[in-house]
């Protein structure tokens, strides 16, 4: 068995858990066609890479694709989305590294750390009041298991939480109370924080937009955890701007890495981070751990770990 691996400019992963299990062939974007031909499978390390669209022609033998990423929308171009290539993605990595992210934001904000540390950096002393998170309402937007695992931490830290999702119901064992998504306008106004930790789709691009911005409380906050492309970068600015909202954390963005000439680096109130709220330590050899065991079971018939939907666009759970 061939297997093609999609790299970055630094290079590949320690793959030696897999090197004995298949045939490797290294390549970035500028040479994945010439390493496609024969290979079965693709593991997608660079998973910011939009090369595989670029030379389909050259995947005929492709049967599988997995990528070193939760979300899989840079993948799910037509040619791929209508053939009969499998597509799996890393979930089950990232989930309690982006959870204590997003906790740590909305601790920055409620603590005021961004100030205390400009407070320092210019040797002033000034006594501020801080706000309690317990009892805050944190609206989740996306109950997969990113979402599910916020949830769980942030309901760990007392703080009441709800989600928003396909359809509504009561009694979820992690959000309490799932909105529809069609409802997004009427629940913003409940919650001091919302979280954006969905798939990008057609349905989620641009979900947070100037008019869900009017529908926040003034004094929330936004942490985008999903894709960058969910919130209305623009909308956001003036958002901020004009006290719409308190501030937002994005660890995501439209463009990445972010130009050094947005608006958004300057924002009053919002925390930048490159792309980084999962990547916890260790994080690379989960990640190879995760595509080893699902070579292992392609090889042996077994049912592979997290098959993507390709016309959702995401893994499906029951949330």
């Amino acid at each position: 068995m061939i297997t093609a691996v999609l790299c970055d400019e630094s290079g590949a992963p320690d793959l030696s858990e897999v090197e004995d299990l298949t045939e490797l062939r290294l390549a970035t974007g500028h040479d994945l066609a010439s390493v496609l031909p024969g290979a079965q499978a693709l593991f997608v390390w660079d998973f910011t890479s939009a090369a595989l669209a670029d030379v389909w022609p050259s995947a005929s033998t492709l049967r599988w694709v997995h990528t070193a990423s939760a979300g899989v929308d840079r993948l799910l171009f037509p040619g791929l989305v209508g053939s009969d290539v499998v597509v799996t993605n890393s979930r089950g990595v990232f989930e309690q590294a982006i959870a204590e992210y997003v906790l740590g934001c909305i601790l920055a904000f409620a603590k005021d750390l961004t100030g205390t540390v400009t407070l320092q950096a210019e040797r002033r002393w000034r006594h501020r009041e801080s706000e309690r998170i317990a009892g805050r309402r944190a609206l989740i937007i996306g109950t997969g298991p990113i979402g599910r695992a916020t949830a769980r931490l942030l309901a760990a830290a007392d703080m009441r939480v709800a989600g928003l999702g396909r359809r509504s119901r009561t009694g979820d064992p992690d959000f309490g109370r799932v909105h529809a998504q069609g409802d997004l306008l009427e629940v913003l106004g409940w919650a001091d924080y919302v979280v954006m930790a969905a798939p990008l789709t057609e349905q989620t691009c641009g979900m947070l937009d100037r008019t869900a911005f009017r529908s926040m409380k003034p004094s929330a906050r936004l942490v985008n955890v999903g894709r960058g492309p969910t919130v209305v970068e623009d909308d956001l600015v003036d958002a901020l701007r004009n006290g719409e909202i308190a501030g937002a954390a994005l660890d995501v963005f439209t463009e990445e890495p972010l130009p050094a000439t947005s608006a958004l680096w300057d924002m009053p109130g919002l925390i930048v981070s490159p792309h980084m709220s999962g990547d916890a330590e260790g994080w690379e050899d989960e990640l190879v751990r995760l595509f080893a065991e699902n070579l292992r079971h392609w090889q042996t018939g077994q049912p592979l770990r997290n098959v993507v939907d390709k016309q959702l666009g995401y893994v499906p759970t029951s949330g």
